[in-house]
């Protein structure tokens, strides 16, 4: 098996989720305690997709995280492919780890891939992130002693629909005229993130705030940027000016395809996404440039999150996993999410290590983060 040690580089993802690097959050303390019910415990990060600057991030964190706890600690990365992020988690748990934090496992395989898992290795304890449990039929499930976590999906939404509806179109919105938006978007059933991000549009479209003038997504899955940006320079094509308000992504990399069209066919129209990399910062940065806010957890805060979770399940304290969204104990938790405007990023070297340093205290805040005192007492925090 080949196992990466996780270096914190600059990259761009150019799969599912384009990502960018280190957030410059202050990391756990790598000292270890008695304290720690997880000491010694073995552990590891399996990522579905190709290493990238978010997740990169993600895995520093959780590495630091759990040497902080007293584990030892793995990273893998996938490359994009299921067939050998099955044959890593197989690996692990045929190796004796004690628990894996695994992410972007496919909808179509995760829920019976993982239940053969858990029934074969009872042991073994897995925390899962954007990894939807759904049945042959199509029927969304539950695995027992596997905890879920996910982006607030909604709220990214809502997000960039209340900064375009407020800040962009605020005089418009004022007169009770709904935001003419073109929807970037893929579904319904195409990815379940899609599918949440969707909800939290409707509640904009069904409050009257915004009109979808047409929804948009790639034709070639295979080059998706290409091919979003064909699409979206014949589509603008077909209206007049002013009959577009604004265009909303559900993903930055259609988003790079949306800016590709407007910049090259000179098109004025400010675009909004989901997600966020440091190619998409560095866009948004350029002088007059179209590409206004993007919406995006603290990926840094993320690695350290799902590894607490994980230590806590390690522990058996499954009553400490607190859902950041409710305050209440869940299987099932949301992290919270933030967005970065073009204000934020412009005049200064910013990029997503350094984002608490312009994106607000809300940011920077760890107040949901799940904690106990043998986790002060090893984290310091």
């Amino acid at each position: 098996m080949k196992k990466i040690i996780t270096i914190c580089l600059s990259g761009m993802l150019l799969l599912s989720v384009c990502g960018c690097g280190n957030s410059g959050a202050p990391a756990p303390e790598e000292t270890k305690s008695a304290a720690s019910p997880v000491e010694g415990k073995k552990v590891a990060y399996i990522m579905q997709m190709q290493e990238s600057d978010i997740f990169q991030m993600w895995s520093e964190s959780a590495e630091k995280t759990a040497e902080g706890l007293g584990m030892e600690n793995e990273a893998f990365f996938c490359d994009g492919s299921d067939e050998k992020w099955r044959e890593t988690v197989e690996q692990c748990a045929a190796e004796g780890y004690d628990g894996l934090l695994l992410s972007h496992g496919g909808q179509d395989y995760a829920y019976t891939f993982l239940s053969d898992i858990k029934e074969q290795y009872p042991d073994l304890k897995l925390v899962t992130f954007d990894t939807q449990f759904y049945d042959e039929n199509g029927q969304e499930q539950k695995i027992d002693g596997v905890t879920q976590y996910f982006q607030q999906d909604a709220q990214l939404s809502k997000q960039l629909l209340d900064y375009i509806c407020n800040d962009l179109y605020a005089e418009k919105t004022a007169a009770g005229e709904p935001v003419n938006i073109l929807k970037v978007w893929v579904g319904p059933g195409f990815l379940a993130p899609f599918d949440r991000r969707q909800a939290g549009y409707e509640e904009y479209e069904n409050n009257g705030l915004i009109k979808t003038v047409e929804t948009i997504g790639p034709a070639d899955f295979a080059d998706a940027e290409s091919s979003m940006a064909e699409v979206t320079a014949a589509t603008i094509a077909k209206y007049g000016d002013g009959e577009i308000d604004a265009i909303w992504c559900c993903y930055d990399l259609y988003a790079n395809g949306v800016y590709k069209a407007l910049t090259e066919n000179g098109y004025d129209i400010p675009m909004v996404s989901a997600d966020i990399c440091n190619a998409d910062i560095e866009k948004m940065a350029q002088t007059d440039s179209v590409w206004k806010a993007c919406a995006t957890a603290n990926w840094y805060y993320n690695g350290e999150f799902g590894m607490r979770v994980l230590s806590l399940e390690l522990a058996d304290e499954y009553d400490k996993i607190i859902d950041p969204m409710t305050g209440e104990s869940s299987d099932r938790l949301e992290i919270p999410t933030y967005i970065v405007t073009q204000d934020m990023v412009s005049g200064g070297n910013i990029d997503v290590s350094n984002l608490e340093t312009v994106a607000g205290a809300e940011y920077s805040d760890r107040s949901w983060m799940p904690e106990t005192d043998w986790m002060k007492e090893s984290l310091g925090s």
